[in-house]
């Protein structure tokens, strides 16, 4: 599916942009019964979980997640146990975290917290999902499907894409993800995997522009 990329260009630049504005949900942050960490190659994750937690949006913070290719060099022992212990290091305290270390998607990051906190126990009326800001809206989408009856709020460090490539330090890389991330957006529901959501056609535009422009690598295959 993918195919050698030329090199990027402003042009390139400008449709990322688009389509990292698409995925935040810009939702308006409030008090939530937990907050659920999810994985992902950044280690900004648990950072911006930790603030959230010391602003006293949530009294309860579980961080999901096995290993992945994407993370398995930063993660070596999983995506959850390294953000849980990173948090910790910023001064959550160890009684108000929990640890999922299984799931290896979104949509088991989703049903095996659901089960976690069930199991402890946990009453949840509404969640917020913490994730990079390139997720939020799958995130958003799986949960809807998969968890119906909770309110859900999602959640991410306020970065634009260009700060978001420099971080992972490489730019392309970064491209694929935001691209890769738009096709399940479009793709999942078909699967039953989360709910219809509707792209604007200039975010459409942009989405086809970059897999033309050899911007695949992220593709799943549908």
């Amino acid at each position: 599916m993918s195919k050698r990329r030329r090199p990027m260009t402003d042009e390139d630049g400008k449709d990322a942009a688009l389509i990292w504005d698409f995925h935040q949900m810009r939702h308006q942050l409030r008090p939530c019964s937990v907050g659920i960490c999810l994985g992902g190659p950044d280690p900004g994750i648990a950072s911006f979980a930790a603030e959230l937690f010391r602003r006293r949006l949530y009294p309860l913070l579980l961080f999901t997640g096995a290993n992945s290719p994407d993370t398995r060099a930063w993660f070596p022992r999983g995506e959850a146990l390294h953000n849980c212990e990173r948090a910790i290091e910023l001064g959550v305290p160890a009684d108000a975290v929990l640890v999922e270390p299984a799931a290896t998607n979104t949509g088991e990051n989703i049903t095996l917290s659901r089960q976690l906190l069930a199991d402890a126990g946990i009453e949840t009326a509404n969640v917020m999902l913490i994730s990079m800001a390139y997720m939020e809206r799958r995130a958003f989408a799986t949960c809807r499907k998969m968890w119906p009856d909770v309110d859900v709020i999602c959640a991410s460090e306020p970065l634009e894409f260009d700060a978001y490539a420099e971080r992972i330090g490489d730019p392309p890389l970064a491209l694929d993800m935001i691209v890769g991330d738009l096709q399940r957006v479009i793709e999942y529901p078909k699967k039953g995997f989360a709910i219809p959501q509707h792209v604007p056609d200039h975010v459409l535009n942009a989405y086809d522009r970059l897999v033309a422009a050899g911007y695949t690598t992220r593709l799943a295959a549908v």
